[in-house]
């Protein structure tokens, strides 16, 4: 498999499981949403809400355009839930649009916090394993909170039934 595969199903398979936690999350309520656990984001909307700004952050680097905005934030369950879909979706679009000499140009990234200088692919793959960690930590806030009814999102499970309606 080339990386562009690669690459190219990781981000569709980002995109799949955004709009499965989403669809699923959308069936909750404002106050399970906003019920506070300890957590290093103690809501779910807050988690989701930290899971957008980091997609849109490393898009920032990845599409080169760098107009971050540290200071968006999202309050209400509709606006997060259409940021993430987009941001989502924009990179889908974008990696899909990209060849394999474009996943490998390297892209310097200076930050009040870190400089590194890695190629675009690596930034996806972050991106993509960043977002699996905080899906990982609202299903156990919702465990906490009560909620149990999780959808399966599983790499396997989404190549296996992806082009199954």
């Amino acid at each position: 498999m080339s990386l562009k595969t690669l690459i190219t199903k990781s981000v569709q398979y980002n995109n799949w499981v955004v709009n499965k936690y989403l669809d699923w999350l959308g069936t909750k309520s404002d106050e399970q949403l906003n019920q506070e656990v300890p957590s290093s984001f103690p809501t779910i909307l807050k988690t989701l809400n930290h899971i957008w700004q980091t997609q849109e952050y490393w898009w920032s680097h990845i599409s080169e355009c760098n107009d971050f905005d540290f200071e968006k934030t999202f309050s209400t369950k509709e606006d997060i839930f259409k940021a993430i879909k987009d941001s989502s979706q924009k990179l889908q679009d974008y990696v899909e649009g990209l060849s394999e000499q474009d996943l490998e140009k390297n892209v310097k990234v200076e930050s009040p916090w870190f400089q590194c200088d890695f190629s675009k692919y690596e930034y996806i793959q972050h991106l993509i394993i960043h977002g699996t960690y905080h899906r990982g930590q609202i299903v156990t806030i919702g465990r906490n909170i009560g909620i149990t009814d999780a959808p399966m999102t599983d790499y396997n499970f989404w190549n296996i039934y992806k082009d199954q309606k």
